[in-house]
This record gives C-alpha cells, sequence and structure tokens, in this order.
C-alpha cells in the first residue's frame, strides 16, 4: 500500500512527508500551474532534493506526438534523474511511446485512464504504473472501482509486474474505496490525506486521557515531567 501525494508545493512536500508515511509524489501540468515555478526543472530537482532517492517521483510529458513525448521522456530525465517515472497518457500515440521508453529501461506511469481497455493496453505495453481517474471516471458514469477491481484481478492472474496508482480524488472515501478495490497506490492531494485527520471525536479522544491524567498526576505534568 502505496500513498502518494500530487503536489510540486515544497513546503506542502516536506510537511507532508514530515508527517505521514508517503513514499513518492506525482505531478502534471494542472498540477505544476498551481505552484507555477519559473524554473520547472530546477524547481523539481529540488523536489527530489526533498524526498530523497527512494521514494519515486512521477512527471507528466505534455506533447501528443510519440517521437515529442519520447524525446520530452529523454529530457525529464536528463534533467532531474533516470529514477523519474515519466507519466505518459493511454493515447494511441502515448501507447507506442510507453513501447518505446519501456524497451529501453525507463520507468513509466501510465496516466489519463477512463476505461478498462485503455488500462489493458498500457499493462501489455510494460507500464510500471497504472493511473485509473477515479472522480473523473465516477463524474462521467461509470464505476472507478469495478475498473481497478478487474485490472487487479488481470494483474495477478497474469503476473503482470505493475501497480495501480488510483488518481482524481475529492475524499477519503474514495482513497478507502481504491485501495479495498485492489489499488496499490494512490496519488491525492495533501489536503485529502490531511482530512482523514480532521475527526473531532480523535481530538476528544486524546483530551479525556489527557485530563484523566492529569487528574491523578496534576495538571500539565506530563510523562518526560515525572
Amino acid at each position: 500500500m502505496e500513498f502518494i501525494i500530487d503536489t510540486v508545493n515544497l513546503e506542502e512536500i516536506k510537511d507532508a512527508i514530515d508527517h505521514m508515511p508517503i513514499v513518492g509524489v506525482t505531478s502534471n501540468p494542472s498540477i505544476v500551474k498551481v505552484t507555477a515555478p519559473e524554473n520547472f526543472f530546477d524547481h523539481m530537482r529540488k523536489v527530489r532534493d526533498i524526498i530523497g532517492k527512494d521514494r519515486s517521483l512521477h512527471v507528466q510529458v505534455i506533447s501528443k506526438n510519440c517521437d515529442e513525448m519520447v524525446n520530452e521522456a529523454h529530457r525529464i530525465l536528463k534533467e532531474i534523474d533516470n529514477r523519474v517515472y515519466v507519466k505518459i497518457p493511454v493515447s494511441y500515440e502515448g501507447i507506442k511511446a510507453i513501447k518505446i521508453l519501456k524497451a529501453e529501461g525507463i520507468n513509466v506511469t501510465a496516466t489519463a485512464v477512463y476505461d478498462l481497455m485503455q488500462a489493458y493496453m498500457a499493462l501489455a505495453a510494460g507500464a510500471d504504473y497504472i493511473a485509473p481517474y477515479v472522480n473523473r471516471i465516477g463524474n462521467l458514469g461509470s464505476d472507478p472501482f469495478e475498473l481497478i477491481n478487474e485490472l487487479s484481478n488481470r494483474i495477478v492472474m497474469d503476473d503482470y509486474d505493475c501497480k495501480i496508482l488510483a488518481a482524481s480524488f475529492k475524499g477519503v472515501q474514495q482513497v478507502r474505496d481504491s485501495f479495498n478495490s485492489g489499488a496499490q497506490a494512490i496519488t491525492a492531494p495533501v489536503s485529502v490525506l490531511k482530512a482523514i485527520f480532521n475527526n473531532p471525536n480523535i481530538e476528544k479522544a486524546v483530551d479525556d486521557f489527557n485530563q484523566d491524567w492529569y487528574s491523578v498526576y496534576g495538571e500539565n505534568k506530563g510523562i518526560c515531567d515525572l
């Protein structure tokens, strides 16, 4: 089970990896627009410095043509490092690019997945991660969790070395349902993951425990004060 965050905001990344078991960072052009770094590659190198070499970094191409996608992938790897997972949209040209990049031994995250057959194509092309867009699929009237479950079954059935990276979330329930449907990883905004802890009952339980403690040992006298 992998928690990955969908942001390139440096302070947000620092805060998230300091508090939560975050194993990677994803980005796309829309996410980059939110932070709007003046120098994209310099900024992404800073992201790598923050997360370290052991966490995954996923960076998306912007071209729609296969040859240009491949060229952009090579530039991304040159400017950042060869550990980057290059995000390729699963279009007709994208599938061709995935095949070429995987033949070169490059890490690939297949993204913009809305349909199970799209996912199967990416799987057969050798993608390392496949990212179905959970909320967007639901908005179009389809069941994203059925897609995740069937894709997960196919990965196991045919023994593919690939992980489902569920993406596009509006709330914690969608994250939970993605994991429970078979996704090995999720990428979500930090705000969505922080919402897991926005439960007043958590704070109340801690306050009740503390009052019981203080009633025995004295107000504001903690364990380290004994």
